[in-house]
């Protein structure tokens, strides 16, 4: 069925079987019996149950644990830090406003100095520009005018 090998296996592949070894079973030894000092029995109690029949035996007195100081819900360090952040945060804010108030302001102060430039660059101009005494026009003084339908005469 299936096609011979063409080559034949080498002899340094020959198969060697190993059979496991037992393992010994293990030697129990008993626990060491610990004498039980007189003081440390447990008292014996009896109980009477509801259908009348009683239940004697020793009464385990469950040990308490030592009472531990409440300890604060977060450190000191982790509550300092929290609010180092918080704070930290609310200046960053605060600083953001800040410049951005300085600047609105910085931009209205500069706004106002070129208002005033003009007007008072305007004026300025007018006091000298109007103090040359002649305009260059003609000047016609009237100090006593008849208006007929629309004509002057004068």
């Amino acid at each position: 069925m299936y096609p011979e090998p063409v080559h034949p296996a080498p002899a340094e592949w020959a198969v060697t079987a190993y059979q496991p070894a037992p393992i010994p079973p293990a030697v129990v030894h008993p626990a060491p019996v610990v004498p039980v000092q007189p003081d440390t029995v447990p008292a014996v109690a009896s109980i009477v149950l509801p259908d009348g029949r009683i239940v004697t035996g020793y009464a385990i007195n469950h040990p308490q644990p030592a009472p531990v100081a409440a300890a604060p819900a977060a450190s000191r360090v982790a509550v300092n830090v929290a609010l180092g952040g918080v704070g930290f945060l609310a200046v960053c804010g605060g600083l953001l406003l800040l410049t951005s108030f300085i600047a609105a302001l910085t931009a209205f102060i500069g706004q106002l100095v070129i208002l005033a430039a003009v007007v008072f660059g305007g004026w300025i101009a007018v006091q000298v520009l109007g103090a040359s005494g002649h305009q260059g026009g003609t000047t016609v003084n009237i100090r006593k005018a008849v208006i007929k339908r629309n004509h002057f005469h004068g």
